[in-house]
């Protein structure tokens, strides 16, 4: 019959008119409110909106019921309630205010969501009620290929870090290049309600992104522009600083401006990337020492090689330069700054790097090279996709561009709604790279195409147009798909185009 089966999960989704929605129909009970209520403090700068329907077989006497509900919610500063259901309305007194409507089309069909516009929205809803039609109206529309982040997986991988570090290491969560594509501002706030003490960004802008959407955590930027220390005052970031060129412009900058502006020291132990040398530390102390109104926050550097084993000789070289580089620079200080030299792969594997801080990237994803984390951490990140159209292809028939694809005997193909534009890599046509429908691993056949590929599913039975098919995060995991195609985790995340619609969920 083609019926797909009821999501039972929380989901986070874009909304349009600059809204975001909590979607959490389908679970519409009491104590799934007051598990969904304290998401509103993730968007305080946007209005609250809550749309509830009857709550059914509770159990509960309706007068009684809708008196505990209004408990539930009055310190919520909701501004706008539409109540869906004859239970509502008949207790509608109950609520302050509240716009009430028997069914989701007649509340479509008034209007009252089109005037819904930079507000979260709460939607709570028994199954009998079709929420899904309220949803549809309000969610910004992209093509049907989604990139699914479970939280509740998130949360998981940050506290299996917090114990592996121990209460006395800060975390530093990486949330640059839009968390790798996994969504800064949702991520930050992740990361912001489970107290991590520190957020990074490569550039300015990213920082001010962070700041318009409620993000009020220590950032630090790692590619400052000389030309945009107002904007990163003005918004609270901190520049990282890694030659004497940017030196002297922020120690200018701050005296002209007669500002107190925090820093954070970047040194090269290695990596050749960016960073003062071991050879410019002295001359770095006797600057720093003029310059009284910079206060450094933490001294920092990179790990080249942390992940591969065959490079510890040099990775324990670099710790101990770092340490001896950041040890005379605080003395000369007078003060101890935070030293942070570990990224994700050295938390594991060079616990004498962990030192006052740690870098969390990739890793809180699950994604790991490390056989003890990979055991410990749960997958964060699915992206799936759908299949278009079914066709049988004879043998001899070409499939694709160039002819490159072809059939030794009969077979069927499956079309997906996912191309190189949507970051799958052309590396993975021809068979590089399979998808997985009905829990079987399907190859690619012929060559990626920019919004869409074919798989062959000739050996699947029962397969039908809209079936869902996924990239990565069931069987195929995202290391895997990443080495066939002969990139890594980092390059195949932060290609995930951005019409890719991300979806957030709890279970």
């Amino acid at each position: 019959m083609g019926i797909k089966p009821i999501s039972m999960r929380l989901e986070i989704k874009e909304g349009v008119r600059n809204n975001q929605l909590i979607d959490d129909s389908y679970n519409n009970d009491l104590d799934g409110l007051k598990l969904a209520l304290p998401l509103y403090r993730r968007y305080e700068e946007k209005k609250k909106v809550l749309i509830i329907s009857d709550f059914i077989e509770t159990g509960i006497a309706e007068e009684e019921l809708y008196r505990q509900i209004t408990q539930l919610i009055e310190n919520q500063k909701i501004e706008k309630i539409i109540g869906i259901g004859a239970q509502i309305e008949r207790n509608k007194h109950h609520f302050k205010q509240i716009h009430t409507y028997s069914t989701a089309e007649s509340l479509i069909e008034s209007g009252d969501l089109t005037g819904l516009h930079d507000s979260v929205i709460l939607l709570k809803g028994a199954r009998k009620f079709a929420f899904e039609k309220i949803v549809n109206a309000l969610e910004t529309k992209t093509h049907c290929t989604q990139l699914e982040i479970n939280l509740d997986a998130l949360q998981h991988n940050l506290s299996y870090y917090r114990s592996v570090i121990g209460t006395n290491t800060k975390i530093m969560g990486m949330v640059k290049a839009q968390a790798y594509g996994a969504g800064a501002v949702e991520i930050a706030k992740i990361l912001q309600t489970q107290g991590i003490e520190y957020l990074t960004v490569a550039y300015t802008d990213e920082g001010v992104h962070l700041r318009n959407n409620g993000i009020y955590s220590p950032i630090m930027v790692m590619n400052p522009q000389v030309e945009e220390f107002d904007k990163m005052v003005s918004y609270a970031l901190e520049p990282e600083i890694y030659n004497f060129s940017l030196l002297a412009a922020i120690d200018e900058y701050s005296t002209n401006q007669n500002k107190n502006i925090k820093i954070h020291i970047k040194l090269d132990t290695g990596m050749k990337r960016l960073g003062f040398e071991m050879s410019d530390i002295p001359k770095l102390m006797d600057e720093l020492n003029q310059m009284p109104q910079l206060w450094v926050v933490s001294i920092l550097s990179h790990l080249a090689a942390s992940e591969n084993p065959k490079h510890k000789e040099f990775t324990l070289y670099q710790i101990n330069q770092f340490k001896e580089a950041a040890q005379a620079i605080s003395d000369r200080l007078g003060y101890k700054p935070l030293w942070h030299i570990a990224n994700s792969a050295a938390i594991q594997n060079y616990p004498e790097a962990h030192l006052d801080m740690v870098r969390l990237g990739i890793s809180m994803y699950g994604i790991s090279g490390n056989s003890v984390e990979k055991n410990a951490l749960e997958n964060v990140l699915t992206l799936k996709t759908f299949i278009s159209q079914i066709k049988n292809v004879a043998k001899g028939e070409t499939v694709g561009y160039g002819r490159i694809g072809q059939f030794e005997e009969d077979g069927k193909i499956a079309t997906l709604a996912i191309g190189y534009a949507d970051g799958y890599s052309r590396a993975l046509g021809n068979g590089q790279g399979v998808f997985e429908i009905h829990g079987q691993l399907c190859p690619t056949i012929g060559s990626i195409c920019m919004d869409m590929c074919m798989v062959d599913v000739s050996k699947i039975k029962g397969i039908k147009e809209g079936d869902e098919a996924i990239v990565f995060g069931g069987k195929i995991q995202l290391g895997q798909l990443a080495k066939s195609a002969q990139t890594i985790p980092y390059e195949m995340m932060t290609s995930i185009s951005s019409r890719v619609k991300r979806i957030y969920i709890r279970e």
